[in-house]
């Protein structure tokens, strides 16, 4: 099948190097994902520590018991309009996850695929009769193993479509709440 080592030794080189591409693009846009996640929390945090010392100043400005338990009252109510804005904030980041994400592994699976069919050819070009066979068998392989990545990176997509639906009735049920 490969008619010297260096043939199979570049074969490795290539099915690796493509795994550590896809496998850095993939981490690369995880990554950049929690970072606005992140980033989205830190800003909630942000904001609900400046509501709770802005309470506290308006409490401790107010002309009797009365009136600071009246801003005490209307502190304590949920912030639904923030949940809302939050809910959205985190889908739209979500989705944009999503999209990269799945752009990413589209565009290295297309890349693996024509890169691992050239080599393919290239090795079983100059096949010795009689070696169909093993050449199918490894053919056969390699288009098993993509299928399989192909479902994982489906099941994948499945599950973000789960959590962006999940994240969607929860905000459209804060929303309906807050009319």
């Amino acid at each position: 099948m490969f008619t010297n080592p260096e043939q199979f030794a570049s074969a490795t080189k290539t099915l690796f190097e493509l795994q550590m591409m896809t496998f850095n693009m993939l981490t690369s846009k995880a990554v950049d994902g929690v970072e606005q996640v992140v980033a989205l929390n830190m800003a909630t945090a942000k904001n609900s520590v400046e509501g709770s010392m802005a309470t506290g100043k308006e409490m401790s400005q107010a002309k009797d018991a009365k009136a600071a338990m009246a801003v005490a009252a209307a502190a304590a109510k949920p912030d639904l309009d923030g949940v809302v804005e939050y809910g959205s904030q985190l889908k739209v980041i979500i989705d944009d996850i999503h999209t990269e994400f799945t752009e990413a592994a589209d565009h290295h699976i297309a890349e693996a695929k024509s890169t691992l069919s050239a080599l393919i050819y290239d090795v079983t070009k100059n096949v010795k009769p009689g070696s169909e066979n093993a050449v199918e068998i490894i053919k056969t392989a390699i288009d098993n193993a993509f299928q399989g990545y192909e479902q994982v990176t489906q099941a994948t997509r499945q599950a973000v479509q789960v959590v962006e639906a999940q994240i969607a009735k929860a905000t459209e049920q804060v929303a309906k709440k807050k009319a």
